[in-house]
């Protein structure tokens, strides 16, 4: 589903330690990121409402883009409460994507992970395009690794970044999903 020209686009991910947060408008684009920890409950209203106050908009988006996961049970859960809250209440449509295509950077073949704890990772392999995830070569899931490594081979490969809000909002717009599950790592 397009944004048009005059729509407001909110996208949010708090399945990592970040809180991570992104807004396209008609005059510009913003995104932010902070490391939280265990906060997203706490800090995700206000930072919502600031974003969209700094930018002189009002309180209201007309597409809403979440980050689904892998994540922590409690930070995926908060997020998505929040988003699927905001989408009833503002009559917005809100469009799942995994919280991996908001690790990749740059353009071409990459893999992406987070940690899942006892030497395991939840990765993916990706082909992106113009900074959007153009298709899945090995989709998401978790594996020890060394095996994820042995995968990628001399792909380049993005580890426990900060989620970009940007590329998270971008694959939302360009291929999320209505109908979404959520990941746990």
């Amino acid at each position: 589903m397009a944004a048009s020209s005059s729509s407001v686009t909110l996208a949010l991910d708090t399945a990592t330690p970040w809180l991570t947060l992104a807004l396209v408008w008609p005059e510009g684009e913003l995104s932010v990121s902070r490391e939280v920890g265990r906060a997203h409950a706490e800090l995700l209203p206000g930072a919502a409402r600031t974003l969209l106050n700094d930018v002189g908009l009002p309180f209201h988006a007309d597409l809403i883009v979440i980050g689904t996961g892998p994540g922590s049970y409690t930070g995926v859960r908060v997020g998505a409460s929040y988003a699927l809250g905001l989408g009833r209440v503002w009559g917005a449509p809100v469009l799942g994507v995994s919280t991996l295509e908001a690790l990749v950077r740059g353009e071409g073949r990459q893999g992406v992970s987070l940690d899942a704890r006892k030497g395991n990772v939840y990765g993916a392999v990706y082909d992106v395009q113009g900074g959007v995830v153009q298709g899945r070569l090995h989709d998401p899931a978790r594996l020890p690794l060394p095996d994820f490594q042995a995968l990628l081979g001399d792909t380049p490969h993005h580890q426990d970044g900060a989620p970009d809000g940007l590329a998270l909002l971008r694959a939302g717009v360009a291929h999320g999903q209505r109908d979404w599950a959520l990941a746990y790592l």
